[in-house]
């Protein structure tokens, strides 16, 4: 079985390239048959997500940070599951609080069926997931651990939002590394760790791809506003339409001025109010001034990466962090 598309990322070379592609068939083929049991609807409920796509941006982390250690490492491939897999169940249970009706282009599991069979389709994906990782030892099951802590702590302080006396763009900016960039960061430690190689590179590595991983989602926050239905192939303006205030709505609502936009802005944009809103938001210093951020990010994960041996890997590293740069125009 064939792995599927990831991220248009350019790997010069050809070794490389084919540990990579034979890499993410080999967790495609072990992330399908983690989720079978002699229950068909469990079965078919646990692949719903899995057959929907996805970039698989986690494995790619896992398979090049193994190249700093033995890419052949009989752990990789699990590891890189077990990440996957924590990756699937917290999009089911995302579904479920964001009553979202679609997921990568497909009916989400709640608006298929409903809200507690996808609740528990997540559970059974990170119960799959604990069994494999019970293999790998317990330095791993501690990385997890930790990991799905800050996960769920992250979705808690979305859900609550800013503490009073809070900055809303440092919580905002805290709940993007804890929900995005910990699991990254988790990818980057895990094909470190089970390809044996160097803990300075380990360090690095989780670090840079946390950033990576900030600096990703907030290019989805400057694609949202900037980007028409063409150029991603998402309907611009979801953020609005549900309410989400994103980075750049953050700035709006702390700068002075702009009443008209803090209107709108105040709560979940009308459909009529949506060209309006998207027009003043692209004309706003808010939109450089995420992009700004979105470049210190990159640049963090760029000082990591540059002290990285110099292998066909690292350039691969590096060339991500211009394609999360170059994405948002």
């Amino acid at each position: 079985m064939s792995a599927p598309p990831v991220i248009d990322l350019p790997i010069e070379d050809e070794r490389l390239e084919r540990d990579i592609s034979s890499g993410l068939a080999a967790v495609e083929k072990l992330l399908r048959s983690a989720v079978e049991t002699e229950d068909a609807f469990v079965t078919e409920a646990s692949k719903h997500l899995i057959e929907a796509g996805g970039k698989r941006f986690r494995t790619l982390m896992v398979l090049l940070a193994a190249q700093f250690g033995d890419p052949s490492a009989p752990g990789i491939v699990p590891g890189a599951v077990v990440i996957e897999l924590t990756h699937l169940g917290s999009l089911y249970h995302d579904d479920v609080m964001d009553e979202a009706l679609v997921r990568r282009g497909s009916p989400s599991a709640n608006a298929r069926w409903d809200n507690t069979v996808a609740i528990l389709t997540g559970d059974y994906l990170f119960a799959q997931a604990s069994d494999l990782l019970a293999d790998l030892g317990p330095q791993l099951i501690r990385i997890q651990s930790q990991t799905f802590s800050r996960l769920v702590q992250g979705q808690i302080r979305e859900t609550l939002g800013p503490r009073p006396g809070e900055d809303p763009v440092t919580h905002y900016l805290d709940v993007l590394a804890d929900k995005t960039g910990s699991l990254i960061a988790a990818s980057g430690r895990f094909g470190a760790l089970l390809s044996g190689a160097p803990a300075d590179v380990d360090e690095r590595l989780s670090r840079a791809c946390e950033a990576i991983g900030v600096a990703w989602q907030l290019g989805d926050d400057l694609l949202d506003v900037a980007s028409s239905s063409s150029e991603s192939g998402k309907t611009p303006g979801t953020d609005l339409r549900e309410g989400v205030h994103t980075l750049p709505m953050l700035y709006v609502l702390a700068a002075e001025g702009d009443s008209r936009l803090k209107e709108l802005l105040s709560g979940p944009v009308a459909e009529a109010d949506v060209e309006e809103t998207l027009t003043l938001l692209r004309a706003h210093p808010a939109m450089e001034q995420a992009r700004a951020e979105l470049g210190a990010w990159v640049d963090r994960a760029r000082l990591d990466l540059s002290a990285l041996p110099d292998i066909p890997a690292k350039h691969a590293l590096l060339a991500l962090c211009d394609y999360v740069l170059e994405r948002t125009g």
